[in-house]
């Protein structure tokens, strides 16, 4: 929300207060409070009649600082409030001196100016990250009564910001103003499915906004030189997150609002589903699925979309006994067949549901003021809205999850949780303009709470689509309605990018796009795109999304990625339980990899897939791509040739290929199996070593589907000896020299020069084994 006219002066009709004078500082072992007056003052007649800010400082978790901006602090405060992680016990050291207060935590600092006008800056090590000044923060009244606090952080020359959720504007979200507030406003808006109220910054720093409710952000779009964010009411909190590295920072802010969970393997392969309102009954699926089998696809997830409950009965949790008259059985010959079972539900209960009356005379349905059941119709005939915030509502919800899982059910699509209404009540008393955005949050954690409690640890997994702060925690994510076209395709994975530098380490996206049929070309270019993401679904709206529909190079262009996909799972799902444990994406904007180069830092139509894969999709009908890639050696992981980086490159491809590159001094797990996603990744596994230079090193771990180490290999060079330093390996593995057809010798291996390299298989129980180029 913007205040200013000009830079000079406040909007007609608003009236703001600065903190201006630094009238007291009270310390403590843990923290700084700050009390400034909001004008100048010389005489102790200047006291009267004028207002005053309190600012206090503290730190939650190693690296973070709290920073809380109070006017009036007796109004009472309602819920909801994100779920933190902190740490009341964080060591924090003060120092003094004649003219500031500092507080450290870790190796943040804010510093704070204690005799004269305000002003703070905040510093990691030595290195200035932001600050404040005295026209930065501000409690702004308007004319009407209504109540706003603000804050500017400085905005430095040629300092990007990113994140605020999954937004589909442009990538680098300087110049724009964001409103964190849930819509169903599709991929081609600046409504977003998952506000997130956290930037990143190029500088290597974050802020998160403490604000379940609607905050508004201007990113140097009111203050050029500013980001500004503004809250209602009478306080603003956020906190200041550093680190070492981008990555470092999402490591911190993650620890303080979640880590994403570590979704089970099977969910990384190819997900068909029956699309939105296609006609379908178990014969349309055995089709699919048959189909898919016939032709050598491996598919491993089938899921059914809405209208496996009866229509205007959403949701009651009940099959549609015309279309699925035996649907344990089904479920069971399905699940016979080698595939999980995703089923769609959301949050609504349409008045023809049975569960409607029961909802009702229950109290599990959001009331409006009136105390009525809250409805309206659109998505739903007289929908009424489970109230989470109902401990037994949510036990109520629960059970019926339960007996589908109990049915052979293995996951949700935890659908919509966007459009939540203002105008109502709450069993627990919360805040209905807190809960639009916090209602996701509460929804989806009932529903994984439901599949870890039945299914176990590491087996729980969503397919949701609204999200807000901490909803990182219940993975996996998709980014909503998208169209059938490439600027869909491209304003989706900007979307993506975005969201995983807000905290979300899972993402996908509806190949060839939700609304309407894409071409063929579409579909098989999104196909490459769709299998090189960290899961895969191929969905639509009003037509079936198999790929002999669209022409029988489709087929061949699935088998071909479906299969590539399979055979990097070793790689991915060590890249993904790094993203459970630092809180990073498997698929970063290249950015959070290489933030050193500049040339990184608007790239948001290629992505890095884990620490050693680039991937540069294709967004036109005649196979052309332009990317770049940083300094050093890379390789073409189709064609083995190696390019040269720190530069542009522009290619054509077909359908088979697109960019797909190794980043030198590279371990890469590549597996055994092509057919699905979840086996032995110890089993027959390649460890292809790629460019590896004179004194560097490398490694790559090998896991179980439960995410417990196996398997440790480290490649170390050391002038022309190449090393391999091997723990835990009990099964036959080979591994290949990348890019090098001649050797000296081997010790504990024996070796062949093959076509893609020196194939190297070392003698079992080996721990190290030596390579002399």
């Amino acid at each position: 929300m913007k205040f200013s006219n000009g830079y000079w002066m406040a909007k007609e009709g608003y009236t703001v207060l600065n903190p201006v004078d630094v009238r007291d500082i009270e310390q403590t072992d843990s923290n700084l409070t700050v009390y400034a007056a909001a004008r100048k003052i010389q005489r102790k007649g200047d006291t009267l009649n004028g207002g005053m800010l309190t600012c206090e400082f503290s730190s939650p978790l190693p690296d973070v600082i709290r920073v809380r901006w109070t006017h009036h602090a007796g109004k009472q405060t309602k819920g909801p409030a994100f779920e933190l992680f902190d740490n009341p016990q964080t060591p924090v050291s003060i120092e003094e001196s004649s003219h500031h207060m500092t507080l450290t935590s870790g190796n943040l600092s804010v510093k704070i100016n204690k005799q004269e006008t305000w002003g703070t800056e905040f510093l990691y090590e030595n290195r200035r990250l932001t600050g404040s000044n005295s026209k930065g923060a501000g409690h702004i009244t308007t004319d009407n009564k209504e109540v706003y606090f603000r804050e500017q952080l400085d905005l430095g020359v040629g300092e990007h910001i990113y994140g605020l959720g999954e937004r589909f504007t442009p990538f680098v979200k300087n110049g724009q103003a964001v409103d964190i507030w849930n819509e169903d406003g599709g991929t081609s808006s600046e409504q977003a499915y998952k506000n997130v109220p956290f930037y990143l910054s190029s500088k290597g720093y974050g802020v998160f906004v403490n604000h379940p409710e609607h905050v508004s952000f201007e990113v140097g779009s009111e203050v050029v030189s500013k980001v500004q964010f503004s809250v209602p009411g009478e306080n603003v909190e956020y906190f200041i997150v550093g680190g070492q590295t981008l990555k470092d920072v999402l490591n911190n802010y993650t620890k303080l609002t979640g880590k994403p969970a570590l979704p089970p393997a099977w969910s990384f392969g190819l997900w068909l589903t029956t699309s939105f309102t296609t006609n379908y009954d178990e014969a349309t699926v055995n089709s699919f699925i048959d189909g898919m089998f016939e032709r050598d696809l491996p598919l491993h997830v089938f899921h059914f979309d809405c209208f496996w409950m009866k229509e205007y009965q959403w949701t009651n949790f009940e099959w549609d006994a015309d279309m699925f008259p035996d649907p344990v059985g089904m479920l069971k010959r399905l699940k016979d067949k080698g595939l999980k079972i995703c089923v769609w539900i959301n949050s609504y209960i349409g008045q023809k549901s049975p569960l409607f009356k029961e909802g009702m005379e229950q109290g599990y349905l959001v009331k409006n003021l009136e105390d009525d059941v809250w409805q309206w119709d659109l998505w739903q005939a007289g929908m009424g809205l489970v109230d989470f915030t109902n401990p037994a509502a949510t036990e109520w919800y629960k059970e019926h999850l339960r007996r589908l899982i109990d049915m052979g059910v293995d996951c949700f699509k935890t659908d919509f949780g966007e459009r939540i209404p203002t105008d109502v009540k709450y069993h627990d008393g919360s805040d209905p303009l807190k809960m639009h955005n916090y209602y996701t949050f509460l929804y989806n954690k009932a529903v994984f709470e439901v599949l870890e409690e039945k299914l176990g640890k590491n087996e729980a997994m969503l397919f949701a689509r609204s999200a807000t702060a901490g909803g990182q925690q219940f993975p996996v994510h998709w980014g909503g309605d998208c169209s059938a076209n490439y600027d869909s395709m491209a304003e989706s994975l900007r979307g993506g990018l975005s969201l995983g530098l807000s905290g979300f380490g899972f993402w996908s996206h509806d190949i060839s796009g939700f609304e309407r049929t894409a071409p063929p070309d579409i579909y098989k270019r999104w196909v490459a795109f769709g299998l090189l993401s960290s899961h895969s679904r191929l969905h639509g709206n009003e037509s079936y999304r198999v790929p002999w529909l669209f022409d029988e190079e489709a087929v061949d262009v699935l088998r071909h990625f479906t299969k590539l996909k399979s055979t990097l799972m070793p790689y991915l799902f060590e890249s993904a339980i790094q993203s459970t444990e630092m809180g990073i994406p498997m698929m970063r904007a290249m950015v959070l990899d290489f933030p050193a180069d500049p040339s990184t830092h608007h790239l948001d139509t290629q992505y890095m897939l884990g620490d050693n894969l680039l991937v540069a999709p294709i967004f036109n009908d005649r196979g052309q791509v332009m990317y770049y890639v940083p300094e050093g050696r890379w390789t073409d992981l189709f064609s083995g040739h190696v390019i040269e980086g720190g530069k542009w490159h522009e290619e054509t491809h077909g359908y088979m290929t697109l960019p797909l590159l190794v980043k030198p001094n590279s371990l890469l797990a590549i597996g055994a199996n092509d057919q699905k996603p979840d086996y032995d990744y110890a089993d027959g596994v390649s460890l292809h070593l790629f460019e590896l230079q004179d004194g560097a090193s490398t490694a790559a771990s090998l896991y179980s589907l439960q995410g417990e180490l196996e398997v440790s290999v480290k490649a170390v060079r050391e002038k022309e000896e190449v090393s391999f330093f091997i723990e835990g390996a009990t099964k036959p593995y080979t591994i290949v020299l990348r890019g090098i057809h001649e050797v000296a010798g081997v010790d504990g291996a024996n070796w062949i020069d093959s076509a893609n390299g020196i194939v190297l298989t070392p003698e079992t129980g080996k721990s190290r084994l030596a390579v002399r180029l």
